[in-house]
């Protein structure tokens, strides 16, 4: 193992380990930021600017030229262009950051997002009835907030909420309906969580409805992952199990409330100040989430249970907030394609791009979205859970001990999650070794490896060695022996790894592949790439194309735009026009089903063939 060096990141003190030569870009995204990169990382726009506070980081040309002496000698570099080479610590301005170039205005003038939450609070001061003024309690409420529609906990609360604050209170309403009356003034403490419910991952974002600032993020793995790593097997567990819909429920939602629990207990709020929850999901954790029974997605033509959005209020759900509280749920294209692709065009804005552009969500599921010609069409493939690290021999998900990057030269170079000794291969240290192999010949184009005989005169010594024949008479390819890894036993790459990591590369090529051919564009067409959901934000974008994940345009055209279903939901939490805007998309999106294209298994029989090309490197190693 080389030596990595320490990143923090200012204002939020998040750490990374990292190997000398990372591009700031990359270590960026490792910590959890996503900086805004129009260019892709070109060199060109000078978007991407962060400041250098301790620690040595030398420019190069592009960032001389694009910032000025001035503001080089201040420490100010683009983190497409640093190189880390030693300790340092970095200021990322929020400027820098993508979702604050997706601006959240709370006010009408020059932005795409105006804040207009459903959820609105109002402070009152009501005349005490008296013998000459004896009119009901809801009378007099409405005569000075305007006409609405009553929840009968809200008049529960009414009389009381009233005489204990001498007729001064907060009227809580959510579109036309009274929710709430709180004594006192309470406009203050107006809250909601925005969702992304993955097959994998939960992400919850407590949000101030009042500022639209994030308070809070918290995340968990999702608890039905002890009932199977993708969707289908879920499914099936619905179909052959009474009562496996109620179990996986459970699961989902005792998940969802412990963020809830943890959000709020981070920032010491009171769960009845938190008053919409917005959910955005795959079809499948949508419906389950939801208590509906998925088995109609396991089996053709893949019927969704709802189309439209779904709303009910928390207490139906039993979440952790505000029982009258409004749950939101993202309407579902079709198929596969479910509220979180409607979230992830919400949040990019791609049916306003001004060439053709891709969104890929890659994950266990993997969503593509392509708009061309004033047409968007959207697909979903099944990528398998091989880059969550599962059916992988020594794979593991993203976490501490995890190796997340490798490089070969004249031997193998790795970084591990959390600077310790390795423990396992996540997705995107999968992808590195795979296209390091590949571009050095010790993989060929059909995913096999090759013995140290096979391989060109040009490898090393050291990687011959690692090269190890099984009884089988497969090769395997040694990542860390048993002294360097923290299980004391070695971590091989073995070849039925590769043919996992095959059929989900294959999947999510053959899927972008048809999604062009149906509107008769070839990848060069492509103005832009976006990645999108928290695996697409680590992959190393050279590598991915070079496995042929990711069409052979120039890396200036593909760009990281984090998680989106995350941001989508949140746009949604902070807007009614969001809601309306996720709305109209369902109505203009062509679902493309992959099940019903003739050309498919030709087309993903074809992906599984890694290219037998070198393209023009991304300067990401």
């Amino acid at each position: 193992m080389e030596k990595e060096v320490k990143v923090i990141f200012e204002p939020s003190g998040r750490t990374v380990h990292v190997l000398p030569g990372t591009i700031m870009l990359e270590a960026a995204a490792r910590a959890g930021f996503i900086i805004h990169s129009p260019c892709g990382g070109a060199g060109k726009c000078g978007k991407c600017q962060v400041r250098v506070q301790a620690g040595k980081c030398a420019p190069n040309a592009p960032e001389a030229a694009a910032l000025g002496e001035v503001r080089v000698a201040e420490g100010w570099r683009m983190a497409c262009q640093a190189r880390i080479t030693g300790p340092i610590t970095v200021e990322i301005p929020d400027t820098s950051l993508f979702q604050a170039q997706q601006q959240i205005l709370t006010q009408d003038a020059g932005g795409e997002l105006h804040l207009q939450p459903r959820v609105r609070k109002q402070y009152v001061q009501l005349p005490i009835p008296g013998q000459h003024d004896a009119g009901t309690d809801l009378d007099r409420l409405r005569a000075a907030v305007g006409p609405f529609q009553a929840s009968l906990p809200a008049v529960r609360e009414l009389p009381g909420a009233l005489r204990s604050a001498n007729f001064k209170v907060t009227a809580v309403l959510v579109d036309d309906e009274l929710i709430g009356v709180e004594p006192g003034d309470t406009m203050a403490a107006c809250f909601g969580i925005a969702f992304d419910i993955g097959s994998t991952t939960l992400v919850g974002t407590l949000v101030n409805l009042a500022t639209g600032v994030d308070i809070a993020v918290a995340a968990r793995v999702n608890p039905q992952t002890s009932f199977g790593d993708d969707v289908v097997s879920r499914i099936q567990k619905c179909r052959t199990d009474p009562k496996g819909l109620a179990q996986l429920q459970t699961a989902v939602l005792d998940g969802v409330n412990k963020i809830v629990d943890e959000l709020l207990r981070k920032t010491s709020l009171d769960r009845s100040r938190v008053y919409e929850i917005v959910f955005a999901g795959n079809t499948t954790m949508q419906e389950i989430l939801c208590g509906i029974d998925p088995s109609a997605l396991g089996e053709l033509p893949f019927v969704p249970a709802f189309r439209e959005a779904l709303e009910c209020h928390a207490a139906d759900l039993h979440l952790h907030v505000n029982p009258q509280a409004k749950v939101y749920v993202f309407p579902q294209i079709g198929g596969f394609v479910g509220g979180d692709t409607v979230a992830g065009i919400v949040a990019t804005r791609l049916d306003r791009s001004s060439a053709p552009s891709l969104l890929v969500d890659i994950g266990t599921n993997g969503e593509i979205v392509l708009f061309a010609n004033g047409t968007l069409w959207a697909t979903s493939v099944a990528a398998g859970p091989a880059f969550e690290g599962a059916r992988i021999a020594n794979g593991m998900r993203a976490a501490a001990g995890a190796i997340e990057k490798i490089l070969l030269d004249g031997d193998v170079r790795i970084n591990v999650i959390g600077n310790v000794k390795p423990a396992g291969l996540c997705g995107t240290g999968l992808i590195d070794v795979a296209a390091e192999m590949l571009r050095m010949g010790i993989l060929d184009i059909t995913g096999r490896i090759q013995s140290a005989a096979e391989v060109p005169d040009t490898i090393s010594a050291a990687l011959k060695a690692r090269l190890v024949e099984a009884e089988n008479g497969e090769v395997n390819f040694l990542l860390v022996s048993g002294a360097e890894s923290a299980t004391k036993e070695p971590l091989y790459l073995y070849q039925r790894d590769l043919r996992e990591l095959q059929l989900a590369n294959g999947a999510i090529r053959a899927g972008i592949n048809i999604l062009l051919r149906t509107a008769g564009l070839q990848a060069s067409d492509l103005g832009s790439v976006l990645l999108a959901g928290a695996f697409g934000n680590f992959i190393r974008r050279n590598h991915a194309r070079r496995i042929g994940m990711l069409p052979p345009i120039p890396c200036s055209r593909i760009r990281f735009v984090g998680n989106t279903a995350s941001f989508g939901a949140k746009r949604a939490l902070l807007s009614t026009e969001e809601k309306n805007y996720a709305a109209r998309l369902v109505d203009a999106v062509r679902h493309v089903d992959l099940s019903l294209d003739p050309e498919f298994q030709m087309e993903f029989g074809s992906a599984m063939i890694l290219p037998d090309h070198e393209l023009d490197g991304c300067g990401e190693d």
